[in-house]
């Protein structure tokens, strides 16, 4: 089996020899384009025990590796991968919806146990009572929005206030903390994310603007590594994004030959939606110009009509990327637990995985239960289940709210587009100088009937949409579900990313009672591209339209889908108050900055509300998790340009420190 290329460095190591929040942008950033299709198997002749764990007594974390994507077929042969029968409507990208769906059915899977293993966790022993005094308490809570002093037992806020008013007998026996004036905020939670990719980021090598300003530069990066690897061995690239690197707007497999004719290449686009490969991984794929792919995704074609290297929508990419060789993990626990301590480091306590399913298939419950019940857990996790893995899930008694406050189901999620930065998003008007409108990754009526089975069930829904024709679809489907009697409003349902906001749009959010999740990277990173090479100005400015939400009363949040962005709250919070961009003087959209306070509840109650969390995080009151973050400065007094380099101090999660700076 041929070997992959590793990038040089962990990203969370990146963040521990001298990459801090605040600091100038790393040259490592944004991990935006690492893909599951290079997790894909290749047909093997012997099978491997699906083991992630040696111990199951024990809780030991340690794991043989990654799940196998296949099984044993009825004469006791390995089942290999095969295309199966993608669709438009269980495709989308990587981050958002596995193109391996139909190895993932194949898999044996004791169903039900991953059910059960969410219920009845062990809690949290010997957490010692904490006082912190002399400290500057945001609470996000109306009635108390300032405190001095926090009182925690067993993981719980028992009192907060000003310091006179702690009654004597309340403070024997507990450790003190002295804040010295420093500001404690409630623990950040991250509505969007998705953490199984995470995990494996090391696997693939970053060839991104921030490494690589030029096109050339990140094609001779492939061709160094091509030197360093054996012929035949794949080579997988990350972060590319032609709307960022000087050069062609594409990456055609002419252009990636120049890097090497002798080794499969496959790249992923910094959107995540879009992959490029060149001729022998076309080869390798059986690839032609007879070749075809369902609606929802399209080969990209020369003049000529033969394919040029270039994937839009998973089922594409999933045509090249499954005959890439397994990447496997001596500690895939381990590598978990790592994002969750870089999550901590930038003052995270909870986050909401956009799309589980997507990497093990419903093993990963099975895994996230097991670092639970270790105690090694050092954020709470929600999930939105995948709608690629539809099948699979309901054959599981998993229901909404399953878990608990460790680990907790909390939405379904729908992908109905691609990105705009891609020009995969699906728009009502064609994308700047072409003709092409994006592609929808999901009919209308598999959309319509999503939304309805699901609320039927109880559940709250997320639906990807990105492009104003997808919100538009998203929101036409939500009508239809609220017309037949269901109440999108009660269970909190969200539009995900929602990048692309008419006026009308935002009339109809409000009255259907939707919640919009915004990817606030989106300004920041690409809203300069988006200007001059994507939409135009006009158009732009509808982008993540953040005041106009708020002056509308609707609830908002905003998040970095890591990994298409670093996860950082505040610089997401800055993102939000100063609408600047990269590489550019000028503001976008100057109208849609929003106050420092809203920025800080779209990241903290609100963020919690958003995930059916609010009763126990988001803000800092009596009765909630004692899950807290210390900055060093106040985010209302510094200057909103500084906000991102306010530094994180310390993070606390259920009484204990999870995270210190020193």
């Amino acid at each position: 089996m041929g070997k992959l290329v590793h990038c040089s460095s962990f990203y969370v190591k990146m963040r521990r020899v001298g990459y801090r929040p605040g600091s100038a942008l790393p040259s490592d950033w944004g991990r935006m384009g690492l893909g599951l299709g290079i997790l894909a198997a290749t047909t093997r002749a012997t099978t491997r025990e699906h083991a992630v764990f040696e111990d199951d007594r024990s809780g030991d974390l340690r794991t043989n590796g990654l799940e196998d994507f296949g099984s044993e077929g009825a004469d006791g042969s390995y089942v290999s991968l095969a295309p199966g029968r993608p669709s438009a409507d269980r495709f989308a990208c990587p981050c958002c919806t596995n193109v391996f769906a139909e190895t993932l059915r194949l898999a044996e899977v004791d169903l039900v146990r991953h059910a059960q293993n969410l219920r009845g966790s062990p809690r949290r022993v010997d957490v010692k009572p904490v006082l912190l005094t002399h400290a500057r308490i945001i609470t996000m809570h109306p009635d108390l929005p300032n405190a001095s002093c926090l009182l925690a037992k067993d993981g719980k806020i028992i009192w907060i206030g000003e310091q006179e008013d702690l009654p004597d007998d309340a403070i024997r026996g507990v450790t003190r903390f002295d804040m010295k004036g420093k500001v404690v905020l409630p623990g950040f939670v991250e509505p969007h994310m998705h953490l199984a990719p995470l995990a494996m980021l090391n696997a693939f090598e970053n060839i991104g603007p921030f490494r690589f300003p030029t096109i050339d530069g990140a094609i001779e990066r492939l061709r160094e590594l091509a030197e360093m690897t054996d012929p035949g061995d794949w080579i997988v690239g990350r972060q590319f994004d032609p709307s960022l690197q000087v050069g062609p707007d594409v990456l055609t497999c002419d252009m990636l030959n120049r890097a090497s004719t002798t080794h499969p290449i496959f790249v992923y686009n910094a959107s995540l939606h879009i992959a490029y490969c060149n001729s022998l991984a076309l080869e390798v794929a059986g690839i032609d110009a007879e070749s075809v792919v369902p609606a929802g995704s399209e080969l990209g074609r020369d003049e000529a009509g033969s394919p040029n290297g270039v994937l839009k929508g998973g089922a594409a990419m999933a045509m090249v990327a499954r005959h890439n060789p397994i990447l496997r993990s001596q500690n895939l626990a381990e590598a978990f637990l790592e994002v969750l301590a870089s999550a901590n480091a930038v003052g995270i306590t909870t986050l909401c995985d956009q799309g589980t399913g997507l990497f093990q298939g419903v093993k990963e419950l099975e895994l996230y239960a097991r670092l639970r019940d270790s105690n090694r857990m050092t954020a709470r996790f929600r999930f939105c289940l995948a709608e690629t893995l539809a099948d699979r899930w309901d054959q599981t008694d998993i229901a909404w709210g399953d878990g608990d406050e460790w680990l907790r189901v909390t939405g379904w999620k729908v992908v109905s587009d691609g990105s705009n930065q891609g020009r995969t998003g699906l728009q009502r008007d064609a994308f700047l100088g072409s003709d092409d409108k994006g592609i929808a990754y999901i009919e209308i009526q598999a959309l319509e009937e999503a939304i309805e089975k699901r609320l039927r069930q109880g559940w709250a829904i997320c639906v990807h949409a990105n492009g104003d024709a997808a919100i538009d679809r998203t929101l036409d489907a939500f009508a239809r579900a609220r017309d037949l009697g269901l109440d999108p409003r009660a269970r909190r349902c969200r539009i995900e990313h929602c990048s692309i906001l008419h006026d009308e749009q935002i009339e109809r959010i409000s009255e259907l009672g939707l919640s919009p999740s915004f990817l606030i990277g989106h300004v920041y990173y690409w809203g300069k591209a988006f200007i001059d090479d994507v939409f135009g100005l006009e158009k732009a400015s509808k982008l993540d339209r953040t005041a106009s939400c708020e002056a509308k009363g609707i609830r908002w949040t905003i998040h970095s889908d890591d990994p298409v962005t670093e996860m950082n709250p505040l610089r997401c919070i800055e993102n939000a108050v100063t609408r600047s961009m990269w590489k550019s003087d000028e503001l976008l959209a100057s109208q849609e900055r929003v106050p420092v306070e809203a920025a800080l509840r779209a990241m903290t109650i609100d963020a919690a509300w958003q995930c059916h969390s609010d009763h126990e995080v988001g803000s800092l009151e009596v009765g909630k998790y004692a899950d807290f973050v210390i900055l060093e400065e106040d985010p209302r007094e510094v200057e909103t340009s500084e906000l991102s380099k306010i530094v994180v101090r310390e993070t606390w999660v259920h009484g204990e420190r999870v995270y210190s700076s020193t």
